[in-house]
């Protein structure tokens, strides 16, 4: 199977997932605030995004790990491969004892001056935190697991597994809406026993199925890998710590000035941004591995062409929902949330704005971590990323409103985010700016700005309604497929496209 064939697969796995789990998750998500009620929805968004400043970084600790991973995978070396599980799973657990240490010392000073939870529900609100600690513990020993799936490319079983997560998920929604007890409680118990299932579900699967999988590291211990691991483990670390910090952080700052509920519109701010985005980085699960697995065998060219093309679809698979959903996010909260929190709507056009902004470099990014001199990358990212978190906090100090939450987000994170990752790509990784202006930076302008005109003509011509919400979804994706067939799409990419048609229209 061609690589093409095979990231078209995969990504269709993962969109099949990603369907069934948005729709499970925002019906779950309107019984839990229903259910917890603003307050209480706020507060486990605080103490959960104080854990998560941590616990998140299973994904990004997955990524340091997938990245040796793949590329052995590309060099094909299979004793390698056993000695990089080994040696990830031994890093991992103490990353865990570490994570545990660390948040058991940062509780009593987060709950005593940073956190403004009423004084009636913190005793709830550590419960939850106890139980977010081990949630947190449980992912990130799982991190080489995630990493072989990635590697191997097995999307089915990560799909299968994401929806199951997804009805445990929606099981707890329905219990909290039915127990008579502290729901808060009930509620963050329950969350915290999802990783423990699933989890334990994959490690079955990676020992089954995968000859790497086997836990044997005195026999597979090497220390100049150890060595390789743990510096670019490092590296990576503080980008992503910084990263966490302010996208988490910078909720209670915000918590900090205006309290618990302004917390429930950022929360659902970034659901909303979690289910758009989730469209391109299913794409992106599929497609990094290819890229890594390319630097792995020295195929430089083609890791560039598989970068330019990951930057341009995945943004444009995030503008596809994006711009109509900020359109039409009135009418969209309205219809989803018994009780939409103030600020919610803007907050939710902002993030995404903002995450459109951050797609397009995320491929060149998996190409710099790919080629694995990250040092300086890490450096001038972190600034970038943890730099919000102080203006913002200036802002609020000096009687800024609630809006100035994304504005350093968009500027420096986003928008400065992107300056440094093409640079470092351009730089390591032998990315043409020229390319990458001519066929990710333009397309995506002029892209977003037909979606923009097109979606504009119904809401001027219409009321606000569901035939107009239709409408405009309808009109927006015109307005990008006109202009990225004729503006985006490179001629190869039109003959592949239309190849996969045809073989759709053969299997009817």
């Amino acid at each position: 199977m061609s690589t093409s064939s095979r990231v078209i697969k995969n990504t269709g796995y993962l969109y099949i997932k990603m369907g069934i789990s948005i729709f499970i998750s925002l019906y779950s998500t309107r019984l839990v605030l229903s259910s917890l009620g603003a307050s209480d929805f706020g507060t486990y968004n605080v103490v959960g995004g104080a854990i998560a400043m941590l616990g998140f970084l299973n994904s990004t600790l997955a990524n340091a790990t997938q990245r040796f991973m793949s590329y052995a995978e590309g060099e094909g070396q299979l004793e390698n491969k056993t000695k990089i599980f080994n040696v990830s799973v031994v890093l991992h657990v103490f990353i865990a004892m570490a994570t545990v240490l660390l948040l058991l010392l940062a509780m009593p000073p987060l709950f005593n001056s940073v956190f403004n939870i009423d004084p009636e529900r913190v005793a709830s609100a550590k419960i939850v935190f106890y139980c977010l600690i081990v949630s947190t513990v449980l992912t990130i020993i799982n991190v080489p697991y995630d990493a072989v799936m990635n590697a191997h490319e097995n999307m089915l079983y990560y799909s299968v597994i994401g929806i199951f997560e997804s009805l445990l998920k929606l099981g707890v929604a329905f219990i909290c809406v039915k127990t008579a007890r502290d729901k808060l409680v009930v509620y963050g118990i329950l969350m915290a026993c999802i990783p423990l299932i699933t989890l334990s579900i994959m490690k079955v699967y990676c020992h089954r199925h995968y000859e790497e999988c086997v836990i044997a590291p005195r026999q597979n211990w090497d220390v100049g890998l150890v060595k390789k691991i743990a510096t670019f483990s490092g590296w990576n670390f503080l980008t992503a710590i910084s990263s966490l910090f302010t996208a988490q952080g910078i909720g209670v700052v915000l918590n900090h000035f205006y309290g618990s509920v302004l917390n429930a519109a950022q929360g659902i701010a970034q659901q909303v941004n979690g289910y758009m985005s989730s469209f391109s980085s299913n794409m992106m699960k599929a497609l990094n591995p290819v890229i890594v697995k390319n630097a792995g065998a020295n195929n430089i060219a083609s890791m560039n062409r598989a970068t330019l093309a990951g930057c341009k679809f995945s943004a444009m698979l995030t503008l596809l929902f994006a711009v109509p959903l900020s359109l039409e996010i009135r009418f969209v909260l309205d219809i989803w949330l018994k009780e939409v929190p103030e600020w919610a709507k803007l907050f939710c056009v902002m993030q995404l704005v903002q995450s459109i902004i951050v797609q397009m470099a995320s491929s060149a990014a998996t190409a710099v971590y790919a080629q694995g001199d990250i040092k300086n990358y890490a450096i001038w990212k972190s600034i970038m990323n943890a730099m919000p978190v102080l203006l913002v906090w200036i802002a609020f100090s000096i009687g800024g409103s609630p809006i100035w939450l994304y504005i350093p987000m968009i500027v420096v994170w986003a928008v400065g985010g992107d300056i440094v990752i093409i640079q470092f790509a351009k730089r390591k990784c032998g990315l043409i700016l020229k390319d990458y202006l001519m066929h990710v930076f333009a397309p995506l302008v002029i892209t977003v700005i037909s979606m923009l005109i097109c979606g504009s003509l119904s809401m001027l011509l219409m009321s606000e309604s569901f035939v107009r919400f239709v409408i405009t979804c309808l009109a927006t994706t015109f307005g990008m497929f006109i202009s990225a067939w004729f503006f985006a799409v490179t001629q190869d990419e039109k003959m592949l496209f239309l190849g996969f048609v045809r073989q759709l229209i053969k299997a009817k």
